[in-house]
């Protein structure tokens, strides 16, 4: 599987099952910042790394994920349809 499909499965469960809006970030200037903020009921929100399956983050990226966890922003990578899955349950679930 793709990490492309990863991402649109992830995108339309978010759309769906939460109502929320999974924003493609950019962030010129600075690099490792994760694929995707997103924005969910309640005024929370989240950044999501996507992966094909079993791909792991650069290491510029799990340094900056560091740095977004530190600053108190939930970070989460999303490498299979399953996690997506475990995504959406843990914030049906107030997890974030």
């Amino acid at each position: 599987m793709l990490e492309k499909e990863i991402e649109q499965y992830f995108c339309k469960a978010v759309k769906t099952r939460l109502s929320g809006w999974p924003l493609k970030f950019i962030s010129p200037g600075q690099n490792g910042m994760p694929d995707r903020l997103v924005l969910l009921p309640g005024g929370k929100m989240c950044f999501v790394e996507l992966k094909a399956p079993g791909k792991k983050a650069r290491k510029l990226q799990y340094r900056v994920h560091q740095q977004l966890q530190e600053l108190g922003f939930p970070v989460r990578l999303i490498d299979t349809r399953e996690a997506a899955d475990d995504f959406v349950r843990e914030v049906q679930a107030g997890g974030i």
